[in-house]
């Protein structure tokens, strides 16, 4: 019994020998630019400044470029891209903080949570970021200062298996690039 074990051991060794097993590597996904991959420094990591009540220090500041502010009281319903009015109160006050540092430029960044496709996460994260900038631009803020990105689903702030996880992954993240 062992020496027939032994013998169809020796035989499936010997049938993998000589086999060119390859492996198809998918070509890297170039990004289109309504799919630019938020290039968000600092996203995720303990130097994120949570909220965006700092921002108006950063900018008269000389601390290093750049830097990553997470909008505190700013989140969006699942599958939406508008501001929600208990929302609007804080892009007001970046806003006002931007009016008063005119050389100011900066990159809004939006996500979703892990629901949905990839490619539909990273239009849903474009929408939040370009909604943003219109509210900020009807404040008056010249649109020229302002660059919006997707991080589609990446970077996930919270779990996405909860829906207080995922509703806190539905989120805009700002980016000052240039004082």
């Amino acid at each position: 019994m062992l020496l027939a074990l032994g013998i169809l051991a020796l035989l499936f060794a010997l049938s993998r020998c000589n086999r060119e097993d390859t492996a198809a590597v998918a070509p890297a996904p170039t990004a289109t630019p309504t799919e630019v991959v938020a290039a968000t420094p600092n996203a995720g990591s303990a130097d994120a400044l949570v909220g965006t009540s700092g921002l108006g220090t950063y900018l008269a500041g000389t601390e290093p470029l750049p830097r990553t502010f997470t909008f505190e009281k700013l989140n969006f319903d699942t599958a939406k891209s508008n501001i929600r009015p208990a929302d609007a109160a804080e892009v007001n006050e970046v806003a006002a903080t931007l009016k008063q540092y005119p050389n100011a430029r900066i990159r809004i960044a939006g996500y979703a949570d892990a629901r949905g496709t990839d490619a539909a996460n990273m239009a849903l994260g474009k929408a939040r970021a370009d909604s943003v900038k219109s509210a900020l631009v009807a404040q008056g803020i010249n649109a020229g200062r302002i660059e919006t990105v997707s991080g589609g689903e990446t970077n996930p702030v919270d779990t996405n298996a909860t829906a207080g996880g995922r509703f806190e992954n539905r989120r805009t993240e700002l980016v000052v690039t240039a004082r």
